[in-house]
């Protein structure tokens, strides 16, 4: 399925909105006097979204979409080009996303992209920009790649992404309370509020990226109720983007060199004994 457009361009294309809407729950927050937003951290957030979709340019054009067309072409072609392939895309993206996103959170080498996203103390609208450079090099495109090979077309592998992350934007905020029936289907700030916190109940909890039932399926659902604390366990402190980005592989390295042990790169992160960035936990 061709596009009349590049589809790797889409979460540009709705950055007026995204913009729209930070600018509207700054004004709601300060209106009530809440300060959930700072000028250094949204500005850090910005930053990390500019490196973030610049990197992901870059791989695209270099090798991601050539990945997929190869496996597109040498795949089974078992889809046709139809609205229903379109939703099958969709589904599809949606569960492999759910299984990226609990990769992230319990293999060091993914989340060492992961962290950036997780490593502010607030959650605001602004946070779902707090993205890394590095998802190229730490491997979340070759999640889709299934999808190439059973016969979506890249470009239609590369919208449904685009627009999974882009419904992702909307769940980041603390200005909406929990949405009756839609919380049994539907990701939900209430649902992601929860995934963003680090008390311990909630840790490493609720990876869904549209559709909630993946996580209730599997046995990673809980639900929000003791009030959320944001950031990640052994707290990185500052707002470079640099650092933010960057931190926690150079502590996977150092892990590996410390104790000559490559393993380091794909335990959990917890596994170090003296961890970065998360305490011991149970794995859901």
């Amino acid at each position: 399925m061709e596009l009349g457009f590049d589809p790797g361009l889409v979460l540009l294309a709705l950055a007026p909105v995204f913009l729209l809407c930070i600018a509207w729950e700054a004004w709601y927050w300060r209106k009530r006097g809440i300060a959930k937003y700072s000028l250094t951290d949204t500005l850090s957030n910005a930053g990390l979204a500019l490196m973030h979709q610049g990197a992901d340019l870059v791989a695209t054009l270099l090798f991601i979409k050539t990945a997929y067309t190869w496996a597109f072409t040498h795949g089974l072609h078992a889809f046709p080009n139809t609205a229903w392939s379109v939703l099958a895309a969709f589904l599809i993206q949606d569960f492999l996303y759910y299984f990226f996103h609990r990769a992230s959170h319990r293999v060091r080498w993914l989340w060492a992209s992961h962290v950036t996203h997780h490593s502010s103390e607030r959650l605001n609208l602004s946070t779902a920009f707090r993205q890394s450079l590095t998802y190229p090099i730490s491997g979340m495109w070759l999640f889709w790649l299934p999808m190439a090979w059973l016969g979506f077309s890249p470009d239609l592998v590369i919208l449904v992404v685009g627009l999974n992350l882009a419904f992702q934007f909307f769940v980041h905020t603390e200005a909406i309370g929990k949405l009756g029936w839609i919380e049994h289907v539907f990701n939900t700030p209430s649902h992601h509020r929860v995934h963003h916190a680090k008390n311990p109940q909630y840790i490493d909890r609720n990876y869904a990226g549209v559709l909630i039932i993946w996580d209730k399926l599997f046995g990673s659902y809980v639900e929000e109720g003791e009030a959320p604390r944001y950031g990640i366990v052994v707290q990185v402190k500052g707002h470079n983007p640099l650092k933010l980005t960057f931190h926690e592989w150079i502590a996977m390295f150092r892990a590996v060199w410390r104790d000559k042990d490559l393993r380091h790169l794909w335990m959990p992160p917890e596994w170090d004994e003296k961890p970065a960035t998360k305490e011991t936990q149970v794995t859901p």
